[in-house]
């Protein structure tokens, strides 16, 4: 088979233009993955700060108590509680995990209940040893991405009872709470806890 130098020509246009579309195709398949691992890492360091945020307001509420002292322990990264808090007048401790977001519940994972709990068997001397899981909904409720609307700002502490199985479960905007089990909902109730500090359960 023989080709003319037209037709030789025309392959190498045809060649060099789907070579341009593969290029194309492949770069903005990169830019979309770099934005959306961009984006990603916006929103995980976004909810840091609100955990930070609220984790430092019950820290300063407890400090502002006579008899209370309250310390944030660390990251997530290690087996802490986020907020210890004790009280040697009223011979009680408290190990808390502190949630807040932007959604209609908020989800707490067994591992950090384990590790809670774990902390308040370890201080033996107090009469009085709690788990606390302190949940905040923000008063702008997420909509759709970067999309909200005004809501009241809901404030919820719940108690742990360790005759309950330790699993995963939420708490919803309502106040309600459910377990987790593998992936299923399954009844759940808990405790509201009166906390010493001022409680504003319910913002407008």
């Amino acid at each position: 088979m023989s080709f003319n130098k037209k037709s030789v020509k025309n392959l190498a246009v045809l060649k060099i233009q789907k070579n341009i579309k593969k290029t194309t195709k492949s770069n903005l398949l990169k830019s979309q993955e770099n934005f959306t691992a961009e984006h990603n890492k916006r929103i995980a360091r976004t909810r840091r700060q609100r955990g930070y945020a609220w984790e430092d307001t019950l820290v300063k509420r407890f400090n502002a108590l006579d008899s209370w002292r309250a310390f944030r322990l660390g990251s997530p990264s290690v087996a802490l509680p986020d907020i210890l808090a004790v009280s040697s007048m009223e011979n009680t401790i408290f190990t808390i995990e502190a949630k807040s977001g932007t959604g209609t519940t908020l989800h707490v994972p067994y591992d950090q209940i384990i590790r809670c709990l774990k902390w308040i068997h370890t201080f033996e001397r107090y009469e009085t040893r709690k788990t606390i899981i302190a949940f905040k909904f923000l008063s702008k409720k997420r909509i759709d991405t970067g999309k909200y609307e005004h809501r009241q700002l809901r404030e919820f502490y719940k108690t742990w009872d360790e005759s309950n199985k330790i699993t995963d479960f939420v708490c919803t905007y309502d106040g309600e709470t459910y377990a987790l089990v593998d992936g299923k909902r399954q009844t759940l109730e808990l405790e509201d806890y009166e906390m010493p500090f001022v409680l504003k359960k319910l913002t407008s």
